[in-house]
């Protein structure tokens, strides 16, 4: 019987195991929008004056779309751009914008930022407001030894597991997390 039993608590883990195993998985990046693929489906028209027909067809339609915003289209700068700005923020809803992106260099697992102002909050925790809107918020004890002043470099380092450290001149890094 508790041959049986243990059988069945395998079985029983398993089943809640893949179906944990789906849930923290990231969502499958989206399809093709229909209005590209359908010029990249004209190069498989063996006839030129269909294909350039079909071209024609396609490239307007996609023309139309991108002008009624029913499909973004984006450049690599435009890209680094948004990544920049994401930057310690949890979006894996993005995930698919980045696909084709540069992995290393700034802006991917490293942000330098000018601090607009600094403040200690009600926990004694440091507040960095960036001059470009994001916030960082100190999550460790460490304690500066002079503290951050507006115009300081910020730099920000993503650590294992999410974890973020932020760098304030010489000063040691310290744990600190995106606020906004």
């Amino acid at each position: 019987m508790l041959a049986k039993s243990g059988i069945l608590s395998v079985v029983i883990l398993g089943l809640f195991g893949t179906d944990a195993a789906r849930a923290a998985a990231p969502p499958p990046p989206p399809e093709r929008a229909a209005v590209v693929q359908a010029i990249t489906d004209c190069r498989k028209i063996t006839d030129d004056a269909a294909r350039l027909a079909c071209y024609d067809k396609a490239a307007g339609a996609l023309d139309v779309a991108e002008t009624k915003g029913q499909v973004v289209v984006i450049d690599q700068e435009q890209v680094k751009t948004v990544r920049r700005q994401a930057f310690g923020l949890a979006l894996p809803s993005l995930n698919f914008v980045f696909k084709s992106a540069p992995k290393s260099g700034e802006g991917v697992d490293q942000l330098t930022l000018v601090i607009g102002s600094a403040h200690k909050d009600g926990a004694g925790k440091w507040v960095f407001v960036s001059t470009e809107g994001p916030v960082w918020r100190q999550t460790d004890d460490f304690d500066f030894a002079d503290d951050p002043a507006a115009g300081a470099k910020l730099l920000i380092k993503g650590g294992l597991m999410g974890s973020f450290f932020c760098k304030v001149g010489a000063a040691p890094q310290v744990r600190c997390q995106r606020v906004s």
